[in-house]
């Protein structure tokens, strides 16, 4: 029988599919993906500091996936409300801001206790949405596309979701032979068709997805800018999600994220190599400049995120207020940083560092 999009999906059927989801274009797609992933793995565990570009690169993650969902912020409003102290008044970077706090939450209570249960997913979503919702209770759910049109229509009743979310836990914890790659499409898929929250769903998911990877061990650090690539592969996300609702189409979708994981490994591990070679390259030539200012923790404390501030520095052991206020107008009267006043504090940007992070092409 057809799928009926007006009709709530009650009878979604638990994974695994009963579709062949190991095809041979899959199964070489997810060694190219794996490898991509373990290349990027050994990128970082190769850095002076593992965890140096891990900030920058989630806040990256929280704008693409707070965008998705229409919620526009920029990147340099960004970087700079999640450094200076002050209130945020832009509702769309305090959702932002929010979508990154519940990420760290996720990791959090997965370093606690190792594993991916509804509650987990009930506090992220409410983490991101500054609220106490919990699964949806009320009928009348519909998607729609930018026509209007009812596209799909999700299960309905707090305990039938949460039913579908019990069975989603267990395939996610089953001592099973799938692929973890391949496993990771079934359940981003089976969660964003589930839709148990009245709003935050796609967050969620996308969180969701992040700390399977570090779960299943294929990484250790949460360094993966996936959203980027649904950003830009967006309408064919939603076709291939569509698909196996509607034809059961599960190859489509399993290569859609299967190629996400491989470009986006492939991109971080450029972008962390371009970091890295300007970090050298600003750390020699401040070396020859400004010898009586260089240290390796000050030139760490400048690339954890492009903006810093000098409590960053004293935080980190570098001097007192006056010492590293010091050293921050020596490096901006150098060309290294430059100054921007918010609110009563002064920033420092790191403007290489900024330019690298705004690359859309690598």
């Amino acid at each position: 029988m057809a799928h009926n999009p007006e009709k709530p999906f009650n009878d979604l059927p638990a994974l695994p599919p009963k579709a062949g989801i190991e095809t041979v274009a899959i199964l070489k797609k997810a060694i190219l993906a794996s490898r991509a992933l373990s290349e990027l793995k050994g990128a970082i565990t190769n850095l002076p500091n593992p965890a140096l570009f891990i900030d920058t690169i989630n806040l990256l993650e929280a704008q693409d996936s707070s965008a998705i969902e229409n919620i526009i912020t920029t990147q340099d409003e960004l970087f700079k409300a999640s450094v200076a102290d002050r209130k945020i008044e832009n509702s769309a970077t305090k959702e932002v801001i929010h979508y990154k706090d519940a990420f760290w939450y996720g990791i959090e209570q997965l370093n606690k206790r190792p594993f991916l249960a509804t509650n987990l997913f009930i506090s992220i979503m409410q983490i991101i949405k500054e609220n106490q919702s919990g699964i949806r209770n009320i009928p009348g759910t519909k998607l729609t596309n930018p026509a209007g049109e009812v596209i799909y229509t999700p299960p309905e009743g707090e305990g039938l979701i949460r039913e579908k979310l019990k069975d989603l836990e267990d395939f996610i914890h089953a001592e099973d032979n799938i692929d973890p790659l391949i496993k990771l499409a079934l359940i981003h898929y089976q969660f964003e068709a589930i839709h148990p929250f009245a709003d935050g769903n796609g967050r969620t998911g996308r969180i969701i997805l992040l700390l399977y990877l570090k779960l299943t061990g294929l990484m250790d650090r949460p360094a993966l800018y996936l959203s980027n690539y649904i950003i830009n592969n967006k309408s064919d996300y939603y076709l291939n999600l569509r698909g196996v609702t509607e034809k059961g189409e599960w190859e489509s979708w399993i290569m859609y994220i299967l190629d996400m994981v491989e470009k986006t490994a492939i991109k971080s591990r450029q972008q962390i190599a371009m970091i890295k070679d300007l970090m050298a390259r600003m750390g020699a030539a401040m070396q020859q400049e400004l010898p009586n200012v260089y240290s390796r923790n000050l030139m760490e404390e400048l690339f954890k995120l492009p903006y810093t501030k000098r409590i960053f520095l004293v935080d980190a052991g570098i001097g007192n207020l006056k010492t590293v206020g010091h050293y921050l107008n020596q490096l901006e009267n150098a060309g290294f940083l430059k100054s921007e006043k918010v609110g009563k504090e002064k920033l420092y940007l790191n403007l290489e560092l900024m330019k690298i992070l705004k690359l859309k092409n690598l």
